[in-house]
């Protein structure tokens, strides 16, 4: 994309090791997949933007989209007026139903809040209409157990913006976003459960395990 140039990219990437030198212990493979990815989604990789991180696991760069970087792809869609995402804790007034007329009412409680008990995601639909989701602390949970980096990284650092990337990603299965970016959330997904071999992600973007290696040596 024009708004995330090549230049841009590499400052970008150059700030990240220098402030996680772990980044730079990992396998130049992976961390060039790592980038490859954000630069196709046009997303800046990162804490900064909260779209993208960098997170090491190993020798392996892992990429994670953030929650912001979720509504930053739902919006260059097009077909969505608005995506939010919210935590409920014990204390504030939370209605949720499923059904034929779904309801939603959340009400934050203005003094101590309490424990974190969920978390719900609502996307606004050109044309009217909404789509919306609800996720238990312990449904998300479940989904950070599976996650390789689930003890460090934004999970540890960040928890409720993870939880509510969490329930976004569940409700992009249902909102009328391109194949492109639809095939980019499931392999992020796939990628934070199970590490994707770098080359397999590079032979996304037409590039040999071999030729990036001459280029790298180079």
């Amino acid at each position: 994309p024009k708004h995330l140039t090549p230049e841009r990219l590499t400052r970008i990437a150059l700030t990240e090791l220098r402030k996680v030198p772990k980044l730079q212990n990992c396998d130049a493979i992976s961390l060039m997949a790592a980038i490859m990815q954000s630069a196709q989604l046009g997303l800046e990789p990162g804490g900064s933007l909260g779209h993208v991180y960098l997170i090491p696991y190993g020798n392996t760069c892992q990429f994670i989209i953030g929650y912001r970087g979720m509504i930053e792809l739902s919006r260059r869609s097009g077909q969505i007026v608005s995506l939010t995402a919210h935590e409920v804790y014990e204390n504030d007034k939370f209605e949720f139903e499923y059904g034929l007329n779904e309801k939603l009412s959340h009400k934050p409680a203005l003094g101590e809040r309490g424990n974190l008990v969920g978390v719900y995601a609502i996307a606004k639909i050109v044309g009217g209409g909404y789509q919306m989701d609800f996720m238990s602390k312990s449904d998300v949970d479940k989904i950070r157990a599976r996650s390789k980096a689930s003890g460090s990284g934004p999970w540890a650092t960040e928890y409720e913006e993870m939880a509510k990337k969490t329930v976004i990603r569940r409700l992009f299965k249902y909102l009328p976003v391109s194949i492109e970016v639809q095939k980019a959330v499931q392999t992020e997904e796939r990628a934070e459960i199970d590490v994707t071999p770098a080359k397999d992600i590079l032979a996304d973007f037409n590039i040999s395990e071999e030729s990036f290696n001459i280029d790298h040596e180079t």
